[in-house]
């Protein structure tokens, strides 16, 4: 697992010292109960995790079995199944035995080699190449580009710089049809690409979960106010769908293989031209929000004068999209809980993945299973991060700072900007902040620090979302920030 003695103690909950005595005499045999606990970290740990484990004892890695368990015990999956039959026109059952035949055949060490090319392709090859492959751009609309790098983002001037405060009346997307779409019919490719997905899926241990999700199906975007309507599907039909997508065309790219009309099966299919990314109502229009977030720090002797704090994250493998690839944080699907008129508000988004992201509230994450709740961001639940916050809404600003779609999968992107101006909440809530499984590492930067704020905006580890959103969210913050920000100009364009 790659941790220190005392960090893997504590993942174990025993004591660094029973750690430390394995090392002076491996030959020991730890009693049952330290032995029931290994087996557990090594059961729950990743797909890579275990592969180094079988290699270093010279054991073969076996399949899953929590993957075969999965197939024929997660309802989750069960219901991909169920929804995959159903649209192909399989009889109930094909799915299932298929999915279970590509799992016998898949090696894992395949996947990581795959992974490790998709790694190598860089936000600016996905953005410039999606470019050449929609050359049909209306006159006003384009990529967004701002500090000398092209994003995949497709936007219109009309569309930025919103600064629109993320309550209501201001925050006025509404829900208007909570049943969920059914309208998909799969091609036999289409088909077979989606049952390669679940075994995927189940061999690399992702989360799936069949949970309602907004589809945007009008929008209008202004300076001030969002509004548009909004309908419910499930994320079965958009993992099977729209979200693959991305894999198909950075697997393209990594191999070389010309990426043109014609070339991508999936993309041909499902949104070919500029008018299919822009016809909402006729396609499935997932997405989410993500925030730049930016905490006042008082100055330091050793760090210097006051400023905020940025958090950037590196997305883990084990989530759905953007995977190892740089963001914001926080950042989620546009989904409900249990109030799908209220949870319509991109701002009930922003403050539940707070919770969840940087607050550490597993309870609102969609991906642990169905919500027994009734109100899960009820004040008397709320943590207490987020409780000081909302005595204090004084002190919080929400602002969305744009909007987009996004080529890569046809996603709505919704960026935002969250500031934090009350000093207090670093003092007392700075060590509580911690991100969780979606991402791999948090890293901070200071909004004084032009130099790595620059090289920040230039790597091209980037998601595209995740560079719309940092480089807007510098763009406002340079507005609002006063003396606590020396950030790089930004200065934007319609590609």
């Amino acid at each position: 697992m790659r941790l220190s003695h005392e960090a893997f103690a504590q993942h174990l909950g025993v004591s660094a010292r029973t750690i430390a005595g394995w090392h002076q005499k491996p030959t020991a045999r730890p009693q049952s109960e330290i032995q029931q606990l290994l087996d557990t970290a090594l059961d729950r740990a990743a797909p890579a995790v275990k592969a180094r484990f079988a290699e270093l004892t010279g054991e073969k890695a076996a399949p899953s079995s929590d993957a075969e368990h999965r197939l024929s015990a997660d309802p989750n999956i069960s219901a991909a199944l169920h929804w995959l039959d159903l649209h192909a026109g399989w009889e109930p059952g094909t799915a299932r035995r298929d999915v279970a035949a590509r799992l016998e055949r898949i090696d894992l060490r395949q996947l990581q080699d795959r992974g490790t090319r998709r790694g190598r392709v860089d936000q600016r090859q996905i953005a410039e190449v999606l470019r050449a492959y929609y050359g049909d751009h209306r006159g006003d609309h384009g990529q967004y580009a701002a500090a000398g790098a092209l994003t995949s983002v497709l936007t219109r001037a009309e569309w930025l710089d919103l600064h629109c405060p993320l309550i209501p009346p201001a925050d006025r997307l509404t829900v208007t049809n909570t049943t969920a779409d059914v309208n998909v019919d799969l091609s036999e490719d289409m088909a077979s690409r989606a049952a390669q997905r679940l075994a995927e899926t189940l061999a690399l241990n992702i989360r799936m979960t069949d949970s309602p999700l907004f589809r945007l199906v009008s929008i209008e975007p202004r300076p001030g106010a969002i509004t548009g309507t909004a309908e419910v599907t499930r994320f079965v039909r958009y993992a099977l769908t729209m979200d693959l997508l991305e894999g198909e065309l950075v697997d393209a790219i990594a191999t070389g293989t010309p990426v043109q009309p014609g070339t991508l099966p999936l993309r041909d299919a499902y949104l070919p031209t500029t008018d299919a990314v822009l016809d909402l109502p006729n396609r499935l229009c997932a997405g989410g929000t993500l925030a730049l977030c930016a905490i006042a720090r008082p100055a330091d002797p050793f760090r210097g004068p006051a400023d905020y704090v940025l958090l950037v994250q590196e997305r883990s493998g084990h989530v759905v999209n953007a995977a190892r690839r740089l963001a914001v944080i926080p950042k989620g699907f546009h989904e409900p809980l249990t109030d799908y008129r209220s949870d319509s508000h991109l701002g009930a988004t922003l403050r539940r993945e707070m919770e969840e992201e940087l607050f550490g509230r597993d309870d609102v994450d969609s991906t642990y299973g169905e919500q027994t709740q009734a109100d899960p961001m009820h004040p008397s639940r709320l943590s207490e991060p987020m409780r000081w916050l909302m005595d204090h809404l004084d002190t919080l600003r929400m602002e969305c700072t744009g909007f987009g779609l996004n080529l890569v999968s046809g996603n709505f992107e919704f960026p935002a900007l969250i500031v934090i101006d009350d000093e207090t909440f670093w003092a007392r809530f700075g060590g509580q902040i911690q991100a969780n499984w979606e991402a791999s590492s948090l890293r901070q930067y200071s909004s004084r620090d032009r130099d790595l704020l620059s090289e920040l905006a230039a790597d091209e580890t980037w998601s595209n979302e995740g560079l719309f959103a940092l480089l807007q969210g510098l763009r406002r913050l340079s507005e609002v920030g006063g003396d606590r920000v020396s950030a790089p100009t930004i200065e934007w364009e319609i590609s």
